[in-house]
């Protein structure tokens, strides 16, 4: 067996520890130099991490076979970069990838009878042939722990080197690599060396369907985000309108719809617009269309913050990426807050047109605007109807309706929210 100290590209593994003290036993076990009972604790404390990873990850069969996958595809390097939604690539890369892919297959198809056999191991079956507990996998969700399975299935029928690198490289191309690859979203942390880009694992699994109204408006959002998926001009755009109304729902909706073709959501709030140029860097040269979301986005006069978010859309010396848009949502159109004596003609400050040209200015870089207005009774009425049915629920539509009225009379008035927060109320009745 070939020395993993002999890999090229794939070094730096996530659970590094794991892997380089298991792959050290496969490589050595049978090394009368080193002390037997000092392989098998080790061995043991390995099996234990396993366990750990299979529990948190909801991780079933080969767990040995699932590590070595869920490490491949978390390997960001200079190959696996280049194949992400693009898949298979020409050049050199590709021969130094296939020499560390015939290490990783020998590791992939390690005996472990002959190991258990020699240490006497007597539960090495559970390794081999893990069950998972139901409810397990709290670290990721079931769309991500099920492809990892899935293609563990497909490493397992790999006969050659060659087969091996080819569904590892079509897992890069479907799906893409690293925490960017396996999650739709991700929020910001702000960390002494810079930024981090910290995965949401829970997004909610909202779609556009579930929005009842507002067509015009979601076909105006769906236009903009095809044309930027498909590599096509596009805008930065404003949602604004009316609380309750669907804005937020909007864009997590549209994070679920194009997922598949490589957009991914990033999540900054005001206090971090200074470390947006920091995440426009981890991101500008990677193969993902990344739309960069701000919820409730408004600023008082005294906050400064807005400044940095326009020298980012537009207008400081370095180009904004083309993989890169912004996402806002509003209650208000005119993102900073104007006050009558901005418009005064007599003031210590003469050039009056210049401090409003100042606070339109970001609004104006917004090439989309969206306007999401509160429904009319009627529409809320169809909203709550709709909502009802998609919900199972049973009650005479007369009533329902009743019941709908005294509701939002007394709970934020005719809205998306409200309209969903009756049919949340009659479904704890149940």
């Amino acid at each position: 067996m070939e020395s993993t100290k002999n890999l090229i590209l794939y070094k730096n593994f996530e659970n590094g520890k794991l892997f380089y003290n298991m792959t050290w036993i496969m490589e050595n076990y049978r090394n009368e130099y080193y002390n037997r009972e000092d392989i098998g604790a080790l061995f043991y404390e390995c099996f234990n991490q396993l366990s750990e990873l299979a529990v948190s990850h909801g991780f079933r069969g080969n767990l040995w076979h699932n590590f070595l996958a869920f490490i491949l595809v978390n390997n960001e390097n200079a190959y696996s970069k280049a194949c992400e939604i693009r898949g298979e690539v020409e050049g050199s890369i590709n021969k130094i990838a296939l020499h560390d892919f015939k290490i990783i297959k020998e590791l992939f198809d390690f005996d472990f009878h002959d190991f258990a056999e020699l240490y006497e191991v007597d539960c090495i079956d559970v390794i081999l042939q893990y069950e998972s507990m139901e409810h397990s996998g709290r670290m990721f969700n079931k769309r991500i722990r099920d492809r990892i399975c899935d293609l563990t299935e497909r490493l397992e029928h790999a006969r050659t080197v060659a087969e091996f690198q080819a569904e590892v490289t079509e897992f890069y191309r479907e799906f893409g690599v690293g925490k960017l690859g396996l999650h739709k979203a991700f929020r910001i942390q702000h960390k002494q060396e810079g930024a981090e880009i910290v995965p949401i694992t829970n997004i909610a699994h909202v779609k556009l369907d579930d929005l009842v109204g507002y067509e015009i408006a979601k076909q105006k959002l769906i236009d903009n985000t095809e044309a930027f998926v498909n590599g096509k001009e596009a805008n930065n755009c404003l949602l604004f309108g009316d609380a309750g109304t669907g804005k937020s729902t909007s864009i997590k909706a549209i994070a679920n719809q194009y997922y598949e073709k490589g957009l991914r959501l990033i999540e900054v709030y005001k206090h971090q617009f200074c470390d947006l140029n920091d995440v426009i860097a981890q991101i500008k040269n990677r193969n993902y269309k990344f739309i960069i979301y701000m919820d409730d986005l408004s600023f008082e006069e005294f906050e400064v913050e807005y400044k940095y978010l326009k020298a980012v859309i537009e207008g400081g010396l370095e180009k904004k990426p083309d993989n890169v848009l912004i996402y806002a949502t509003s209650n208000r159109r005119h993102l900073i807050r104007e006050t009558f004596s901005d418009k005064e003609e007599v003031r210590e400050d003469m050039h009056t047109s210049d401090t409003v040209q100042e606070k339109l200015s970001l609004y104006a870089r917004f090439g989309v605007t969206i306007y999401f207005g509160a429904p009319s009774k009627k529409e809320f009425q169809q909203i709550v109807c709709a909502l009802a049915k998609k919900n199972d629920i049973t009650m005479a539509e007369e009533e329902l309706l009743a019941e709908a009225n005294k509701w939002e009379l007394s709970h934020g008035g005719l809205s998306g929210r409200t309209a969903q927060q009756f049919i949340n109320y009659l479904l704890g009745k149940q």
